[in-house]
């Protein structure tokens, strides 16, 4: 039980941390946000390594293309007409010829364990 709790206490101080972290993270990029309000820069767009920006013209050609193969996924999830179910097999039986030579063989498999379980006590 202490141990568990040891680690539920660890977890947590290690959540503090991160949380301090982001807070510290993002005080520092509020300051820089702020005296560049006071000070306007020469171009609006800086390069900052992050995902390249797409047009509008691209946006809306990805989310056609997106949607198309929505449709087409669900499409191929649902018929458009239900198909007619496959007539079920008949369930295969043992003929009563095939029955009688079953039983034949248990009968002579026992019949012949029997014996050789009572020749295996008079021999020993």
């Amino acid at each position: 039980m202490v141990d568990s709790l040891t680690g539920i206490i660890d977890q947590l101080e290690q959540r503090k941390a991160a949380i301090e972290r982001a807070l510290t993270a993002l005080r520092e990029v509020d300051a820089p946000a702020t005296a560049a309000q006071s000070k306007p820069t020469v171009s609006p767009e800086v390069a900052t390594g992050k995902r390249k920006k797409f047009s509008v013209a691209a946006r809306k050609r990805m989310a056609l293309a997106q949607r198309v193969r929505w449709a087409k996924i669900k499409d191929e999830g649902q018929p458009s007409a239900p198909a007619a179910p496959e007539p079920a097999k008949p369930s295969r039986r043992i003929s009563p010829e095939g029955m009688k030579r079953i039983i034949a063989a248990t009968k002579k498999r026992w019949r012949l364990k029997r014996a050789a379980a009572r020749s295996a006590p008079a021999s020993a």
